[in-house]
């Protein structure tokens, strides 16, 4: 353990929460969360150390955990003006925990306290999610266990997403992240599932089983859903987890519209201008991913943050879920030859408007490109 940690404020949980939220009591919960932001748990106040102490009767946003365990002297309190975590000075350690813990509020021991709501404390515009949403508090009872799962999933979503991640999974993929959490099933185990989809996906395509494959690839694209809000809302993300699901959803694209290429011939249907058709779709996949990184290099923001029209395109440009719609549609009208040159239309489409974003930041004032849900 590092000399930084040893010296960091001590973690300590008072209280209980009625009610178990993703599998896990709230104790359990903020165990996970002070592992994650690296802060020494303790069962009693340690005098010689600042400490960090929560309630349980509460569910807490990661974020505010982590501004608390950064602000010595500050008092989060809940709407209701209620205090409910404190970072307190060693020589308040005590006092505070022991205030904390029996309902009363710390800041009225030391004029050093500052009582701060969540959005005080913390901040509605998460960068990591392209979102603006307040920072999850919620109190904890048997009767408000179903909310709370549902304002901690709704908090794990990402606000900049395609149309069917952002509007079509939302409510199923909920279930279904509750089903695996009260399983015990990590997000790797579902990650590794979808990547079998994948490889199912691939293989079908290939030899013009298109319907069944649509049926592997749009399990792949739920479980792709599932697989992050179950590692947000568990706290069970990892650098490895992130590398399996990113890799997997940066790499599978344009394996898959390759196979659907040579499955259109498989099944003796043909498509018109077919080299320039296939290397417009393969090639513009990889190139939009180019111009997304080369905004991001630029301005240090992703594009599709910057502002409300470039939140909106990001909902249909041709990425995985929206090509997918257009193969669908034609795919049922026997016609997954026409599916494929309308997504190389629509990929040179957006591969343009992109181009032009690129442009657009280009030319605006220096240091004017922040994202509009920062505003």
């Amino acid at each position: 353990m590092s000399s930084e940690v040893q010296k960091g404020p001590r973690a300590l949980t008072v209280g209980r929460g009625d009610g178990r939220i993703w599998g896990m009591s709230s104790a359990e919960r903020l165990a996970r969360i002070y592992r994650r932001l690296d802060l020494v748990e303790t069962p009693a106040v340690d005098l010689s150390h600042p400490v960090v102490a929560v309630d349980a009767g509460w569910v807490f946003d990661e974020s505010l955990i982590k501004a608390l365990a950064g602000r010595e002297g500050a008092v989060l309190v809940d709407d209701a003006g209620r205090a409910v975590a404190v970072h307190a000075p060693a020589d308040l350690a005590y006092a505070a925990s022991e205030a904390l813990a029996a309902g009363n509020d710390p800041a009225g021991l030391d004029p050093r306290f500052t009582r701060l709501t969540a959005l005080e404390l913390g901040s509605a515009y998460n960068s990591a999610l392209r979102k603006r949403e307040p920072p999850v508090l919620e109190r904890l009872t048997p009767e408000t266990v179903r909310a709370v799962e549902k304002r901690l999933f709704q908090g794990s979503y990402k606000g900049v997403t395609d149309f069917v991640t952002k509007y079509v999974w939302p409510a199923p993929a909920r279930v279904v992240t509750r089903w695996c959490a009260l399983a015990k099933m990590t997000p790797n185990q579902v990650t590794f599932i979808g990547f079998v989809m994948v490889l199912a996906a691939t293989w079908l395509f290939w030899h013009g089983h298109f319907g069944w494959g649509l049926v592997c690839a749009w399990i792949m694209t739920f479980l792709d859903t599932v697989d992050g809000k179950l590692a947000r809302v568990t706290l069970t993300s990892s650098k490895w987890g992130n590398v399996f699901d990113h890799g997997i959803d940066l790499v599978h694209p344009p394996f898959w519209w390759w196979a659907w290429f040579v499955g259109v011939y498989a099944v003796g249907q043909e498509i018109p201008y077919a080299a320039l058709s296939l290397a417009i779709v393969v090639g513009g996949y990889v190139a939009q991913r180019v111009e997304e990184g080369i905004f991001l290099a630029l301005f240090k923001l992703e594009m599709h943050a910057w502002r409300p029209f470039d939140s909106f395109f990001r909902l249909i440009t041709a990425r995985r879920n929206p090509n997918l719609i257009l193969l669908t549609g034609c795919a049922m009208v026997g016609r997954p030859d026409l599916g494929f040159t309308l997504v190389a239309i629509w990929t040179a489409v957006c591969f343009v408007v992109h181009a032009i974003q690129i442009l657009q930041g280009l030319m605006a004032p220096k240091g004017s490109i922040q994202s509009w849900l920062a505003k």
